[in-house]
């Protein structure tokens, strides 16, 4: 983050509470700049019958916001994340697809309601993701974090390029380790308090409780794939995805989720580590998104899931926004309704996003 890209602009922080925007805010006083911060209330419907951290962030956003003499406003947008990006997970999940509700967090609310309710009062919205941004040739591209294992452009994948064009990523050139060193040096509230895992409300709350929540159970047959036989009972296919190898609760393992079929509630596995009916070299996307530029080069990286590796390939066009990955080896537990994530062959710039389908 230069001085001179920020200079004279409106800057709006998203402080969330943890450590990450915290260093955030950090980074904008020690230029000499208060911008305004936000936290965004997107909590459970009832709060009283979720383990939710929520109480916890907002008090420590209070502290940090005060430390720097930045004014903090609550905003909510709990309605919107509930009729937008619950909908989403509940309808994928039930038609037996493998959503991403953090992708489409940071499309419809952090960049999105946000930015209707506040956000167009602002030249740039900051947020503490681990990403970076570059200009080339006058355009902007989202860029992959220097940290491997948190770089997350694979969640910012599905914003739109106006939202993009707003987008500011203050830390996404430090590794985590660096952040934390910040916030231990400079003494902060939230210094040693753990990153949140999963879901980006839900805290401590189970992601099977959630689901259950809206969906409840449906008891299903747990058929084995290659004979045909009955070996267990499942309590609804929208609990399991592709590729899972853990909580089937069948004995003889390891089993693997290898197929659904959604009509009959059935879910069909592979004894045995790792069979070849777990793994895919050839796949389709559709409704590709496109972040700055067109996809035009065949030779790419991707990502269909949150880790640090990347896998190469080729990628082929088959219509508007359609595409079949032709990847260089096999990939273990590719699922519909998974996001691909497209980068270039030095998986630096991302190129966008289009979901999995078989």
């Amino acid at each position: 983050m230069k001085i001179e890209e920020i200079q004279d602009k409106r800057i709006a922080v998203l402080l969330s509470g943890g450590v990450d925007s915290s260093v955030v805010v950090y980074e904008f006083a020690r230029l000499g700049l208060h911008p305004d911060c936000f936290y965004i209330k997107i909590g459970p419907e009832e709060q009283e019958d979720w383990d939710c951290t929520s109480e916890e962030d907002l008090e420590m956003a209070t502290a940090v916001a005060a430390r720097y003499g930045c004014r903090l406003q609550v905003v909510d947008c709990h309605k919107e994340y509930w009729n937008e990006v619950t909908r989403y997970t509940m309808d994928k999940v039930k038609a037996g697809f493998t959503p991403n509700p953090d992708v489409m967090c940071n499309r419809l609310i952090k960049f999105g309601a946000f930015d209707q309710k506040m956000g167009h009062d602002y030249d740039l919205i900051a947020t503490g993701h681990y990403a970076q941004t570059e200009w080339i040739d006058r355009h902007k591209w989202l860029c992959t974090s220097p940290d491997p294992v948190k770089d997350q452009t694979d969640f910012l994948a599905q914003i739109y390029d106006w939202q993009l064009r707003k987008a500011l990523f203050p830390i996404g050139h430090y590794q985590k380790g660096e952040v934390r060193a910040i916030a231990e040096r400079e003494h902060l509230v939230n210094a040693r308090r753990r990153d949140s895992q999963g879901i980006c409300f839900l805290g401590q709350i189970d992601y099977n409780e959630y689901v259950r929540r809206y969906l409840g159970e449906l008891s299903g047959e747990v058929i084995e794939l290659e004979t045909g036989k009955k070996i267990g009972m499942h309590r609804g296919h929208w609990f399991h995805t592709i590729g899972q190898r853990k909580g089937l609760g069948l004995g003889g393992g390891p089993w693997f989720v290898v197929k659904k079929d959604v009509a009959a509630n059935i879910l069909y596995v592979s004894h045995g580590y790792d069979p070849e009916t777990a793994y895919k070299q050839t796949f389709k996307i559709h409704d590709f998104h496109v972040l700055t530029l067109p996809l035009e080069q065949e030779r790419v990286t991707f990502k269909i899931r949150h880790t640090p590796e990347y896998h190469t390939a080729t990628i082929e066009p088959v219509g508007e926004g359609c595409y079949v990955v032709h990847a260089d080896e096999r990939i273990h537990g590719v699922a519909p309704g998974q996001f691909c994530v497209v980068y270039d062959e030095s998986h630096h710039r991302c190129f966008g996003s289009g979901e999995i389908t078989l």
